[in-house]
């Protein structure tokens, strides 16, 4: 059942979530709607000027018990409800996300982006594999919000209750796949293999030897397939055959259907993720079908960006479709500067840029800083890496106007945490290291250029055993053993601390961002990195030619040296540790770094 069904009227559930905030915030009524004047304001900063808090719902806040098995039957596999399994629902939705949008703000996030809400498939079953839809990747209604998560007033309480506080929303969206609906006649039960273009194309059935098909397509319009069975026969289930939402996502003449991908070539595109079911993001009709969907999300909610899932799984053409009509539909909602950016899982820039120069993506998220940064804070290499991961901003589509709206993050639901990684490169280090460590990857990704993105729960300390299950932590009291066992780095806190380490030093380092525009929009110019670890320096310099020094020490010793600065650059004052107060000479400054540590320096008029 719905929130609106269990509370009776939408109407009543927007009460109820007000009365709530009402208690737990300093803002008055914040399911209420934004002023118009502070609306159009929020809407005006650019993405650079956020710090973005990606969660997912299922795991973050249990807001209304009562959804927790979605209005399905409350057996684990029918509902997807089990609290214990690390790969199913633990009960958390968006009124919890509503509620604590206080702890959020306090962390000094200025966004929040959100896992797909949309409805999805409660459970599924792939090879060995069986879980659940707690991530939202497994959609089978686009156009509706899953009810293990609540309803339309529910996300309207959410929309309504950041906008008040001046924070934006950003949706996790996916136009890649469905959920695993459609089956093939020739392997029901097991994965399929992929099936190739070449031995198997579409203007024959079942394969070079089959019956000719499809006669009017020229391998350009695709809107000319008149059946899909040219590599498996598809058919779709009794019971499920209108499972999907809206109607036209139910034909499979709209989905390759040529067997699971294997991540390579051309099955990278046409093959299904995993089962899913694979768009035919080729076809007019799932591409304006797309539009329909997605800019119907800006017009009802006037949410604030989108990430967009599994970007490189689709063709080209689709996204120099899509992008331009999402970022039009957001600016005739009044939303100039709506924050896109892609899913582009690669460390390697050259890959991800090509995303802003072919596809049409006005950023992607920085896999290439991941690891860079992460690398260079554990220790394992020298700065230099920083040093070359920056130059390489050049190849983005606007160079560094381009890079300064990368979202930069440190780890993921998918891949892993950043205490993870960091306590994975030193078995050895105690917790106090591991502690600095992770404190020094967050500067590095605070200070240098992009939009910080932050992991819901790595400001807790968590930091789990891998990847995907493992790095899904509930952050209330969890009932998954693995869960509750975990020492959080920094220690165990009250649920939802303010006072944990990590939390304190994240909202430190926001502070000091957020009152130093430089540390936003200034030029990042590199000034010092070795082929070792220790220091890394880089500046910032604003439009009036100031300059902020932001040094790095990623070394367990202090680091002594002579940064090159501006010459204009002569007086200094501190603005996060021990500055010298003057510059040693014209372009040469003196600096001292504890270790693990960082200092930012600020330059003064003369």
């Amino acid at each position: 059942m719905t929130l609106a069904r269990q509370w009776k009227t939408p109407k009543r559930a927007v009460m109820m979530v007000s009365a709530l905030l009402a208690a737990t915030s300093p803002l008055p009524v914040l399911a209420q709607a934004a002023a118009p004047d502070a609306l159009t304001a929020l809407r005006q900063r650019p993405p650079q000027d956020e710090v973005i808090y990606f969660l997912l719902p299922d795991r973050f806040a249990n807001g209304d018990p009562s959804n927790d098995h979605g209005g399905y039957a409350p057996e684990r596999l029918k509902s997807g409800f089990d609290p214990a399994d690390t790969d199913f629902y633990h009960g958390g939705d968006l009124a919890g996300v509503t509620e604590r949008l206080d702890y959020i703000q306090g962390l000094g996030a200025t966004a929040v982006w959100l896992a797909p809400i949309f409805k999805n498939k409660p459970v599924q079953t792939h090879g060995n594999y069986t879980g659940a839809a707690h991530h939202g990747y497994w959609i089978t209604d686009f156009t509706t919000v899953d009810p293990h998560f609540g309803d339309e007033a529910a996300m309207r309480a959410l929309v309504d209750a950041a906008h008040a506080r001046g924070m934006k929303v950003y949706l996790d969206i996916v136009a890649n796949h469905t959920a695993d609906v459609i089956r093939y006649r020739e392997c029901p039960d097991r994965p399929c293999e992929y099936r190739s273009r070449a031995d198997y194309p579409y203007t024959r059935r079942g394969g070079l030897g089959g019956a000719a098909i499809n006669a009017g397509f020229d391998g350009r319009d695709f809107s000319r397939l008149t059946r899909p069975d040219y590599a498996y026969t598809p058919y779709v289930a009794a019971g499920e055959e209108k499972a999907k939402v809206p109607a036209w996502l139910n034909d499979p003449i709209h989905y390759h259907n040529r067997g699971d991908s294997t991540f390579a070539g051309e099955s990278s595109l046409d093959g299904d993720f995993a089962g899913l079911d694979d768009l035919l993001t080729e076809d007019p009709v799932v591409i304006q079908g797309m539009i329909d969907i997605f800019g119907g999300w800006i017009d009802k909610y006037g949410i604030d960006g989108y990430r967009i899932d599994t970007a490189r799984h689709v063709n080209p053409e689709f996204w120099q479709a899509f992008i331009p009509a999402m970022l039009d539909r957001a600016r005739a909602k009044g939303i100039p500067n709506f924050h896109i950016f892609g899913e582009v899982y690669d460390h390697d820039p050259a890959v991800t840029a090509r995303f802003t120069r072919v596809d049409a993506y006005p950023a992607v998220l920085d896999f290439p800083f991941q690891k860079t940064a992460v690398e260079a804070a554990s220790g394992k290499t020298g700065t230099d890496a920083l040093a070359k991961l920056f130059a390489a901003d050049a190849v983005y589509a606007k160079g560094a106007d381009t890079a300064a709206i990368l979202p930069t993050f440190l780890g993921n639901h998918d891949m892993g945490r950043v205490g993870f990684f960091v306590k994975q490169a030193n078995p050895d280090a105690d917790d106090a290291e591991i502690l600095a460590r992770v404190k020094l990857a967050h500067a590095l990704m605070m200070f240098s250029r992009g939009v910080p993105t932050l992991y819901y729960g790595d400001e807790q300390g968590f930091a789990g055993a891998g990847g995907y299950g493992n790095s899904r932590q509930d952050m209330f009291a969890s009932q998954t053993a693995v869960y509750a066992a975990e020492q959080p780095i920094g220690g165990r806190q009250p649920a939802y601390s303010t006072e944990a380490p990590l939390y304190t030093a994240i909202a430190e380092m926001a502070r000091i961002r957020a009152a130093e525009p430089a540390l936003r929009h200034g030029r990042q110019f590199v000034r010092a990195a070795d082929d070792a670890p220790g220091l890394f320096a880089l500046s910032r310099l604003d439009e009036t030619g100031g300059e902020t020094l932001v040094l790095f020490n990623t070394s367990t010793t202090a680091v002594t040296a002579q940064v090159e600065v501006e010459p204009a650059s002569l007086r200094w004052q501190a603005v996060r540790g021990d500055c010298a107060a003057e510059a040693s000479a014209p372009a040469s400054y003196a600096v001292r770094i504890a270790p693990l540590d960082y200092l930012i320096c600020k330059s003064t008029p003369k």
